[in-house]
C-alpha cells in the first residue's frame, strides 16, 4: 500500500528509524515499520539509555548476566548487541532485496573513544566481528580523530555510519576518507560492492543554536533577524547535498562506479523539530532527494506519514544558499563557530548518556546482589 515512505522511496530517499528497544522488537512494532517501508535503523547511547532505564524488558536478561559475574560494561554490551542482532535479522530481507544498498542497522562505538583513532579502529573492528551481520554499520564520529579511523575501517570492508557531521569542512574530509578507504580496500583485493557508508549530517541542532544566537543579537533590525530564523539547518544540509553531488555525480567517482562501489549517501539525522513554532515535518519535507537517507524518531515519522509533503526539495542554487550564511555573518554569527560548538556538545552528550547508562546498570546490578 502506498504511503509517504513509499512515495519518498520513489524519489530515491530511504527512511530509517531513529530508535530501538527490546519492547518494539518483541511486540512486532519494528517489523510493522519495516512492512510499511522503513528500511534501516539508527541507534546511539542516548537512545539505549532511554530504552534500558525506561523499561522492565531488560531486567530478566540483566539479572541473568549479573549473576554470571560479568562487569557492567560487558552487561551493557550484551544487552545492546542482542537488540542490534535482532533488528539486523529483521532488516536482512531488505538488505537482500536491495543487494546491500539498504537494510542496515547502526551501532555506535563507545563515545569515550571519540578522540582516539587507534582505539576507535580496534573497537569498531571488534564490534563488527562479534555482531557478525553483513547489514551492520558501525557509527564513528566525524571528529579529527575519527576521520582517519573511517578510512581504515572502509579499507577493511567494514560498513561505516559517520555520525555527528555538522560542518561542510568536516563533511569534505569524510567524503575523502571514504574514497581513500575504497582505494585501500580494492588494493587488498576487496569487492567494492560489499562495503557501504552513510554520512550523517545533523540538522535540527543547527537551527537551535543559530536561532538562540540570533535572538540574543543586540542589533535593532528585528525584521532582518526574523527572516533568518529556522533556515540555517536546511541551508547547511542543502549545501552538503550540493557537495555530495559534486563528488559522487562527477567524473571523480566514475572509476569507483565502474567497480560497483556505492555512493556514500548523506543521512539527515536529528530531524525532529525542536521549536514548536516550526512545522513538525519541516526537516523531512525540506530534505528529500535522490541517494539520501532520513532517519526519524517516533513522533516525526508518525507526523510525516500523516501529513508530510513529498516532493524533491533538496536541489537549490548554491549561490542563493551561500547568501544566507553571508547574512548570518553580518550579524556576527559564523557558521564555522556554530558547527564547532555543536560537534563538541554532540560528543559530550553521547559520552554523558553512555556514562549515565553504565551507572544505571551498575545500580541495578547492586540491587540484585543485595
Amino acid at each position: 500500500m502506498e504511503n509517504n515512505i513509499t512515495k519518498v522511496n520513489g524519489l530515491g530517499q530511504s527512511i530509517w528509524y531513529d530508535n530501538i528497544s527490546k519492547e518494539m522488537i518483541l511486540s512486532g512494532d519494528m517489523k510493522g515499520l519495516i512492512d510499511i517501508g522503513v528500511s534501516g535503523l539508527t541507534s546511539n547511547p542516548t537512545i539505549f539509555f532511554k530504552a534500558i532505564t525506561g523499561s522492565e524488558s531488560y531486567d530478566e536478561q540483566l539479572n541473568k548476566l549479573a549473576s554470571q559475574g560479568l562487569d557492567v560494561e560487558a552487561i551493557y554490551e550484551e544487552l545492546v548487541l542482542d537488540d542490534i542482532r535482532a533488528v539486523a535479522d529483521l532488516l536482512k530481507p531488505t538488505y537482500d532485496k536491495t543487494n546491500g544498498a539498504d537494510g542496515y542497522v547502526s551501532l555506535e562505538v563507545n563515545p569515550n573513544l571519540a578522540h582516539e583513532t587507534n582505539k576507535t579502529i580496534e573497537e569498531a573492528t571488534r564490534l563488527f566481528e562479534i555482531v557478525n551481520k553483513k547489514n551492520l554499520m558501525i557509527k564513528v564520529p566525524a571528529t579529527p580523530s575519527g576521520i582517519p579511523a573511517i578510512r581504515t575501517l572502509i579499507g577493511k570492508g567494514i560498513n561505516v555510519n559517520v555520525t555527528l557531521i555538522f560542518s561542510l569542512q568536516a563533511y569534505s574530509q569524510v567524503r575523502q576518507a571514504y574514497l581513500s578507504g575504497l582505494k585501500d580496500f580494492e588494493l587488498m583485493g576487496g569487492d567494492l560492492s560489499t562495503v557501504a557508508s552513510v554520512a550523517s549530517f545533523f540538522v535540527s541542532r543547527v537551527d537551535t543554536l543559530v536561532d538562540k544566537k540570533l535572538s540574543q543579537n543586540k542589533q535593532t533590525d528585528s525584521n532582518g533577524i526574523k527572516n533568518l530564523l529556522g533556515k540555517a539547518a536546511i541551508t547547511n544540509a542543502k549545501l552538503a547535498y550540493n557537495d555530495f553531488k559534486n563528488d559522487f555525480y562527477s567524473e571523480k567517482f566514475i572509476e569507483y562506479k565502474q567497480k560497483k562501489a556505492r555512493v556514500q549517501r548523506p543521512l539527515w539525522a536529528s530531524t525532529g523539530t525542536k521549536n514548536p513554532e516550526y512545522s513538525d515535518v519541516l526537516y523531512p519535507d525540506s530534505l528529500i532527494g535522490n541517494d539520501t537517507v532520513n532517519t526519524m524518531p517516533d513522533d516525526t515519522l508518525e507526523s510525516f506519514l500523516d501529513h508530510g509533503w513529498v516532493t524533491n526539495s533538496l536541489d537549490e542554487d548554491r549561490n542563493q544558499l551561500e547568501k544566507y550564511f553571508n547574512q548570518l555573518n553580518s550579524y556576527g554569527i559564523k557558521i564555522d563557530d556554530i558547527t564547532k560548538e555543536l560537534l563538541e556538545d554532540g560528543v559530550k552528550q553521547f559520552v554523558d548518556s553512555y556514562n549515565e547508562l553504565i551507572r544505571a546498570i551498575e545500580a541495578k546490578c547492586l540491587q540484585i546482589t543485595l
